[in-house]
């Protein structure tokens, strides 16, 4: 799987109430989410995002609650990918849960800037700043999660599983 996206840089800590704060959690509806993803980290963002586009943050990124919100809402917002030092466990598993794929790479990190355009091979951990031509690496994403995110999630992977062993859902 092939990864590749202009990005948008965050610091430390974003935790889930700056992905998608707590005013908006009266909905799941993903377009809706969408429309508020990260404003409180910057308040034009969901206005700037476009479809395709990578988020690059600092460690520790979706920390907070264990809200699915939070990745429902970048991924519903177009985001394809999201790169950090490190992410808070539960957000890291909400985030193959829903399809949206991340990677930890403290090199890619520090060193991609805003509005690179970055590519990213999944499935090797290769990340390629394609503005400068350096590369860096992450953690490659297991074959079992890869399956998970090309499924669109954990739901519609079960889905094609229950459908493929001829059990209707």
């Amino acid at each position: 799987m092939q990864i590749k996206g202009s990005v948008w840089k965050f610091g430390d800590n974003i935790d889930t109430d700056a992905i998608i704060p707590a005013r908006y959690l009266n909905t799941s509806d993903p377009d809706e989410l969408a429309k508020h993803v990260m404003e409180d980290a910057d308040k034009e963002f969901p206005n700037k995002v476009k479809a395709g586009d990578i988020i690059i943050a600092g460690k520790n990124f979706g920390c907070g609650s264990s809200r699915e919100h939070a990745p429902i809402a970048i991924k519903a917002a177009g985001i394809q990918a999201v790169i950090a030092k490190s992410f808070a466990r539960i957000f890291y598993r909400n985030s193959f849960n829903i399809g949206l794929p991340i990677f930890e790479s403290e090199a890619a990190s520090e060193k991609i800037k805003e509005g690179d355009i970055v590519e990213i091979e999944a499935d090797k951990g290769i990340i390629t700043n394609l503005s400068t031509g350096q590369q860096y690496t992450a953690k490659p994403i297991p074959p079992f999660m890869q399956e998970l995110i090309a499924a669109g999630g954990l739901i519609e992977w079960t889905k094609k599983k229950v459908l493929a062993k001829g059990v209707k859902a």
